[in-house]
């Protein structure tokens, strides 16, 4: 072979290779998959806690910064409390008068219950001496009759007899006047009581204000930003804080028609992120959109139905969130490739470093 036909030779060769190579790396970077498996891009994504003031007040506070990881129960901030705390020593000292007239009430009950008692005794004591004068009166009667006693005497005897039984009626007034003073007493007990019960109430809302104005992470998270800072004044609702929930972590990516309706709940899916491309991480497909995300203008052939897409979210596991907490970032792109067939093999690029 002569050196020209060589070196034409040498230059096919590597022509080919290159075109090969051209050819791998290509599929390469569109992720060829093998059948029955599905991939899209997508972005980690946490759910997002407003940590906020439940009524208006005066940040005292704020004991996290932006990034600081917290755990359920940690106290994040304070709310200034001065105003809360008066209000508490007023009710305390309501609570202390109602109380006092609970026992002033009780006292008078039995001031009430010995005045009936003495009313009582009165009245046995005008029916007596109205008995002796009707006795008194009828024998008078009966020697008027016969001229023994004087028309006076008679007249005497009847005034005495009208006069007790008029006691008697008096008495008897005075003792009924006693029983509702006591039933009033004992109304004032109730209400002394019920004084009582509306002041404790009063404390107890207090409290609750007050432990309400200590702010506490509900969940295991991440600090995502500072809303608001010390001294600002918030009014009910008013956001302090933003928390990552770095338990409930999630992909959100999209497939089209016909791979969308091929996932079902609870799918393996496996999640490689660019930062990490190392690793392979495992989750699950939670949900599948029942309506599309990308619509064309008219979807009347069956190419355009194909341009459809369709929103799949893939859930991390907790307990391998809970493992590498510390490492668990949101807002990083990766892709998320998810088994449509259950038969389906992962490529040994999916089934390399996987994270347990």
């Amino acid at each position: 072979m002569t050196t020209g036909r060589r070196i034409w030779f040498t230059l096919g060769v590597l022509a080919v290779l290159a075109a090969g190579g051209y050819y791998a790396w290509q599929q390469s970077r569109n992720g060829a998959l093998p059948q029955g498996l599905a991939s899209g891009n997508g972005r980690i994504e946490a759910v997002e806690i407003d940590v906020s003031a439940k009524s208006p007040g005066r940040i005292k506070e704020i004991l996290v910064g932006e990034g600081d990881f917290v755990k359920t129960g940690d106290v994040l901030a304070r709310m200034d409390t001065a105003q809360l705390e008066a209000q508490r020593r007023q009710a305390e000292a309501q609570i202390r008068r109602a109380r006092i007239g609970v026992d002033t009430a009780n006292t008078l009950i039995v001031q009430r219950e010995a005045e009936r008692t003495a009313a009582a005794a009165v009245v046995t004591q005008r029916e007596a001496e109205r008995d002796a004068a009707e006795r008194t009166l009828k024998r008078s009667e009966q020697l008027a009759a016969s001229n023994t006693v004087s028309q006076q005497v008679l007249d005497n005897d009847r005034a005495a007899e009208r006069s007790a039984a008029a006691a008697v009626a008096a008495a008897e007034a005075q003792l009924a006047a006693s029983a509702a003073a006591i039933n009033a007493a004992r109304a004032q007990v109730v209400d002394a009581g019920a004084a009582v019960d509306s002041a404790q109430a009063a404390i107890e809302s207090i409290d609750a204000e007050i432990n309400d104005a200590t702010l506490r992470s509900p969940r295991d998270g991440r600090v995502q930003y500072r809303v608001a800072e010390p001294g600002e004044v918030l009014g009910g609702g008013g956001r302090v804080l933003n928390l990552v929930d770095l338990g409930d972590v999630y992909m959100t990516f999209f497939l089209p028609t016909a791979q969308a309706g091929r996932v079902a709940i609870g799918a393996e899916v496996r999640l490689v992120l660019d930062a990490a491309p190392q690793y392979v991480i495992p989750a699950k497909a939670t949900f599948v959109a029942d309506v599309a995300q990308f619509t064309p203008k008219t979807v009347e052939t069956e190419e355009e139905r194909q341009k459809l897409m369709f929103r799949i979210k893939a859930q991390i596991p907790p307990e391998l969130l809970r493992k590498y907490i510390r490492q668990v970032k949101t807002g990083l792109p990766g892709v998320a490739y998810v088994r449509i067939d259950p038969g389906a093999e992962w490529p040994a690029a999916l089934q390399g470093t996987l994270l347990q």
